[in-house]
């Protein structure tokens, strides 16, 4: 059996009929960018997310960009984040001007380790940014009182956790900007790239629009440098089609996830995600996330104690890291899996300059030694996620 860590071919064929309807329209009206459907898919995804305006842009790392700007960060200033995201966490703020400040995760939730942010802050820290890694929410209550009472702006990285809530609440809501991605292998996915800031203050909103269209507030006239990060009409039509399901396939990715922790809660040598209070949060579950906790020990030894490689990868002697070797093993038999992510951002070559080293944050190089992604969407069925249990199973007690 061959089993994709993500497959789109059910979901389109099932939405085949809506999704050409939907694009026939927007070819035949002739407005490509921006438009009715733009504007329908801004004013219902707000609405999905309880907040009071949505711009939409060309891409999750735009979002980002523009969230920056219009908060007016730029040269001089820092901004807290986790090394253990996608680059374009950090790849963001560096692009503003302004310097990316790592601070480890907690190793049972691989999120921003709060009780170490205090730490970061000095008087150039103008914001903080959490990423809701692999669509499990960050507790922005805790995060927000300590916000406040350094006055920082809040940022939230919601590119992998669109539906996730934390208290009831939409992640993006929380902070004084939401930043979404509608790359395909989201959740909830275009067909291209195509992203959203959201936010509660109109002003916020307008900057960003103004910003999105080259400084634009009105036809000709340019009042700051901006960008050309517009959604295409075509992506929309794709998501007012898609975001309705949305919640559906969010409980159909919690029923999978469920099932992975019961099934393999009793192989004592993984390490499975940690459990969440769902009175307090929504886990989207954009990726389902294992550790291989066999080897933990070695890996921590062998982390604590590796020199810096030209290529900042951890090489473990002859190419012999275990959960690589696993991976491998998986895709043997017709799993494929993903690392997310082998190196960290602190320790890539682009960001030597910052001066982080092997060791700085232990918890972080760990973890990118230890997961592994197993697949996970709505669409799945139980025969494949059986086969997946089954071999990892047997391959960890070979």
């Amino acid at each position: 059996m061959q089993v994709p860590p993500f497959s789109l071919s059910k979901q389109l064929a099932n939405l085949a009929p809506e999704l050409d309807i939907a694009i026939s329209r927007v070819l035949r009206s002739g407005h490509f960018i921006g438009g009715e459907e733009v504007e329908a898919f801004e004013e219902s995804f707000a609405r999905t997310l309880g907040v009071s305006n949505a711009v939409s842009c060309n891409s999750g790392t735009d979002a980002l960009i523009l969230a920056l700007r219009a908060l007016d960060i730029g040269v001089g200033d820092e901004v807290i984040t986790c090394s253990f995201s996608f680059f374009a966490t950090a790849e963001a703020i560096s692009a503003v001007g302004a310097k990316p400040v790592f601070v480890d995760v907690s190793d049972d939730d691989y999120l921003l380790d709060l009780s170490e942010l205090e730490k970061a802050i000095n008087s150039s820290t103008k914001a903080i940014m959490p990423v809701h890694l692999f669509g499990r929410p960050v507790n922005m209550e805790k995060l927000l009182t300590i916000a406040r009472k350094y006055k920082l702006k809040v940022i939230e990285d919601c590119a992998q956790a669109a539906g996730a809530k934390w208290n009831g609440c939409s992640v993006g809501s929380w902070g004084n900007i939401g930043c979404f991605s509608f790359f395909p292998t989201k959740n909830l996915g275009a067909a291209g790239d195509s992203g959203a800031v959201v936010t509660n203050d109109a002003s916020l909103a307008m900057r960003m629009r103004h910003l999105s269209m080259h400084g634009m507030p009105s036809r000709y006239l340019h009042t700051e440098l901006g960008y050309n990060s517009r959604m295409d009409a075509i992506q929309a039509a794709v998501l007012n089609v898609k975001l309705p399901k949305l919640m559906g396939w969010i409980d159909q990715r919690q029923a999978v996830a469920k099932y992975y922790q019961e099934m393999l809660g009793d192989c004592p040598s993984l390490i499975l995600p940690a459990e969440l209070d769902e009175e307090n949060a929504t886990h989207c579950w954009n990726q389902f996330v294992i550790r291989i906790k066999s080897f933990s020990d070695q890996i921590e030894n062998f982390a604590r104690n590796q020199k810096p490689f030209k290529d900042k990868y951890f090489s473990f002697p002859n190419n012999e890291n275990p959960r690589d070797r696993f991976k491998l093993d998986l895709e043997s038999e017709g799993v494929t899996t993903i690392i997310y992510y082998p190196i960290p951002i602190h320790l890539q070559p682009a960001y030597a300059d910052l001066g982080y080293k092997v060791g700085s944050l232990p918890k972080t190089e760990k973890l990118c030694c230890e997961v592994l992604s197993l697949p996970i969407f709505p669409e799945i069925t139980k025969e494949q996620q059986d086969y997946v249990i089954s071999r990892v199973k047997t391959i960890l007690t070979e």
